[in-house]
């Protein structure tokens, strides 16, 4: 029997049907049972201002915290944009790292996106990986997917590449293993 578990995802590309959003859908579709994940919609959050946090949290970034907080694990999927992540993930990224407690704070988190390159999204998650470290994420290393020349991966709106849907269900399933074991060890102090 598998316990159940409830993922958070935020998508760093905003265009309704881009390949990171495609690709997104691909991993909730493999997720193991039990599994759920609701992605959280970051295209309309003002740019991180500290005179506008003055006034207090915006009632969408107090929601994400709080789901985030709720979830027991976390998926990012950012394009890569001029060898970093996106800017409206980034600009969700320095909203939640200003919050208490903290929502990232060891999350068992996935990472991967797309792109039409040959290096997939490489320095993108990278960069992901290093600001994890400041805010305390742990996220899945293996295996790490980079789907790199993404418009030969997908037709119709779906995946149709066989080798990234592999690499997708087993990030699914590395993420399920890594949130039950920060369950376990949470549920033993």
């Amino acid at each position: 029997m598998s316990e159940n578990l409830k993922l958070v995802a935020f998508c760093g590309s905003l265009r309704k049907a881009s390949f990171n959003r495609l690709s997104l859908q691909a991993f909730v579709e493999r997720l193991p049972a039990g599994a759920t994940c609701d992605t959280i919609e970051i295209g309309d959050w003002p740019l991180y201002d500290a005179d506008l946090q003055a006034k207090g949290f915006p009632d969408k970034v107090q929601a994400a915290q709080k789901a985030m907080l709720e979830a027991d694990g976390i998926v990012l999927v950012s394009p890569e944009y001029n060898y970093g992540i996106s800017g409206v993930l980034k600009n969700a990224i320095d909203w939640l790292s200003r919050m208490t407690p903290q929502p990232f704070a060891a999350k068992p988190v996935a990472l991967f996106g797309a792109s039409m390159g040959v290096l997939g999204t490489a320095r993108a998650q990278y960069q992901l990986r290093q600001t994890l470290v400041f805010l305390d994420g742990r996220p899945v290393n293996k295996p790490e997917v980079m789907i790199a020349q993404a418009q030969n991966k997908f037709a119709d709106g779906k995946l149709t590449d066989e080798m990234t849907g592999k690499l997708l269900g087993d990030l699914g399933a590395a993420l399920a293993l890594a949130c039950r074991q920060a369950k376990a060890a949470a549920s033993v102090k």
